[in-house]
């Protein structure tokens, strides 16, 4: 399996398809992850939608939610089949829905059932499955707690173990709260490597500068982004400079020409166009015309009318900033309210 040294994590509302296309053309080695897909709907309703993904965004991994061994088994081998690299189960979400659902976060309240689940995974499909949780829950927070979770998926198998490094509150806290205002705490997933060291170990949260997430590979065995990496999506791109010495070797505009030209096929197949453009949003982040930008995104038509006036917007922006790519400097008043990782 290939390492996960930079991934970006699982979104939902965020890291469909047509996102990940996008990513990969800024981050050719960065690990893509679906949104989370829970194991009945991806089994009980259209799975050819659900697990529809490009060639090119390979290293991509399935993320599945759900607490029915048999279930996630089926759902998981119905990925398999489907091409993805890894099957990942979410034991991290702390949203509501996930919580009435009995998975999720949850989840780490149940250790045996995950790693009954991970073991069912494991035994249907023939790519690895991975696990990505918080370092708690509630009033469950303590480091025992965590080691003993982490013992229960390692002796079921896993081996890829993905920690998003705050714990999270089932009531009390939003979604959006829980990505925010539970401490950080870098130092307990440093431990859980130190720990398991056979674990591969790849911490998320809080990673909004490339000298913080590159300095946590120190610690770690990989670093994970969430909605930095969608709010500035070229922040991949310096990671990529700065941990495979690879990346994207254009400008922003550049990047946004390849992406519109994915954008014109997936037009032709009947794909809506504002499903697509709303990935752009950030690409010109902390750059001149990055305001006209999002506005002029913000008001395309659908349609090939709409595609052109794209194509003109990204005209003009070629023609407000440097030619430059990942570094480009541009007006800070244009710098849109940075945004936090993912669950």
């Amino acid at each position: 399996m290939m390492p996960h040294k930079l991934c970006v994590a699982p979104m939902m509302e965020r890291t469909d398809r047509h996102c990940r296309y996008l990513l990969r053309l800024i981050s050719p080695n960065a690990w893509v992850y679906t949104e989370m897909i829970t194991a009945t709907a991806l089994v009980h309703g259209d799975a050819e939608r659900f697990l529809r993904f490009d060639s090119r965004e390979h290293p991509v991994a399935l993320q599945l939610g759900g607490s029915d061994p048999e279930l996630l088994a089926v759902a998981a081998r119905l990925g398999d089949a489907a091409g993805y690299d890894e099957i990942n189960l979410n034991v991290g979400c702390p949203s509501p829905r996930v919580k009435a659902g009995r998975f999720g976060v949850a989840l780490m309240l149940e250790p045996a059932l995950v790693a009954a689940c991970v073991d069912a995974m494991q035994s249907a499909v023939g790519v690895p499955v991975t696990v990505k949780c918080r370092i708690g829950v509630d009033d469950r927070d303590d480091y025992g707690f965590l080691r003993e979770f982490v013992r229960h998926v390692v002796d079921a198998g896993c081996r890829s173990l993905f920690v998003h490094a705050r714990k999270a509150w089932l009531s009390g806290l939003s979604p959006k709260e829980n990505r925010t205002i539970p401490p950080l705490d870098y130092a307990r997933v440093h431990r859980l490597k130190s720990d398991f060291p056979e674990l591969e170990v790849v911490l998320n949260g809080g990673l909004d500068t490339v000298r913080d997430a590159v300095s946590e590979l120190a610690h770690v065995d990989g670093i994970m982004l969430g909605r930095t990496a969608y709010a500035e999506p070229m922040l991949m791109g310096e990671l990529e400079a700065e941990i495979f010495a690879d990346g994207v070797s254009g400008s922003r505009a550049d990047v946004a020409e390849a992406y519109l030209d994915y954008v014109e096929s997936e037009l032709a197949a009947g794909t809506p166009l504002r499903v697509m453009t709303r990935h752009l949003m950030g690409l010109f982040a902390h750059q001149p015309g990055a305001r006209r930008w999002r506005r002029g995104l913000g008001e395309l038509i659908e349609g090939k009318a709409g595609f052109k006036a794209c194509k003109r917007l990204l005209a003009a922006q070629r023609a407000a900033g440097p030619a430059a790519g990942l570094r480009d400097s541009g007006s800070s008043a244009e710098v849109p309210e940075r945004t936090t990782a993912a669950h």
